[in-house]
């Protein structure tokens, strides 16, 4: 014990003996006796500034600092502790959890559209919810990046990233998430077989297409005219009678595709111009 106001741990008025605070400052002191020795060192300066004559002052004052650190760090959300578990690397998944429709309000709202799309399908026809579902992650993605819609998109742009490998990151952050519901929505329509997952190719290709679009009007814009073309697009092709619209049959389809694998194209041919900011203003 050190001074004679000294009493055993535990009591009034006790320091830590010379012996334990040289194995606390070797880090070979252990639990419980290690809790209680930090316990008395955050309410006593005498004993700090005996840790600190004894060790110098570097190692204390960064050990403040490291805790001081690790205390006002924000605890990371739900979705970046899965994304981080799931093996995605520390820095991309705190991007990726601040992905703004990753949030609940925007993730209920899909739930609620889904669901009503789905009981619109059986009171009026499948295409309804084939043709709303892929409308989600156009949507999705335009809310995700941008100035004007994105909270964390200043930060974003200074990230030690590539603004285009970021934008496709939560791109496919958006994509897995609508993707995931309008599959489990899917299951509400057994009555129409496969013919209820009609909506995930268009969906692909519509995201598509407003990536391509994103350089040059923006990420809201991109959106904006990619879904009014795509209402257009069911509505000009929809069959007579009981007939559902034409991009819904394998021509249809097939359209489709040829035309996501072009606007696929395109987007690498210009992933150079996401990477200047006023192009994605």
């Amino acid at each position: 014990m050190t001074g004679e106001e000294e009493t055993p741990m535990g009591g009034l008025g006790w320091h830590i003996p010379d012996g334990e605070l040289r194995r606390y400052a070797d880090r070979a002191l252990a639990p419980p006796l290690l809790w209680s020795t930090e316990a008395h060192l955050a309410a006593c300066a005498r004993c700090r500034h005996r840790l600190t004559v004894a060790v110098g002052p570097e190692p204390v004052d960064g050990g403040w600092d490291r805790l001081a650190a690790e205390m006002d760090a924000p605890a990371p959300r739900p979705i970046e502790r899965l994304l981080t578990r799931a093996g995605v690397p520390e820095h991309t998944a705190r991007l990726l959890a601040a992905t703004p429709v990753l949030r609940l309000s925007w993730l209920a709202a899909v739930v609620i559209t889904l669901a009503l799309t789905a009981f619109l399908a059986h009171l009026a026809h499948p295409a309804v919810f084939l043709a709303a579902a892929p409308l989600l992650p156009v949507a999705g993605v335009a809310l995700s990046f941008g100035p004007r819609v994105d909270p964390t998109y200043e930060i974003s742009v200074v990230a030690p990233m590539h603004t285009f490998r970021l934008l496709l990151l939560r791109c496919a952050a958006v994509l897995s998430a609508t993707t995931g519901l309008s599959a489990a929505a899917s299951l509400a329509l057994p009555e129409f077989g496969l013919a209820a997952v009609g909506w995930f190719l268009p969906a692909l290709v519509l995201t598509t297409l407003s990536l391509a679009l994103t350089p040059r009007f923006g990420p809201v814009l991109a959106a904006v005219a990619v879904g009014a073309g795509w209402v257009a697009l069911v509505a000009s092709t929809w069959g007579a009678g009981e007939a559902g619209p034409a991009v819904f049959v394998p021509a249809g389809q097939l359209a489709l595709a040829l035309t996501g694998g072009l606007a696929a194209l395109t987007v690498a041919r210009l992933r150079r111009a996401f990477e200047t900011p006023r192009r994605i203003r």
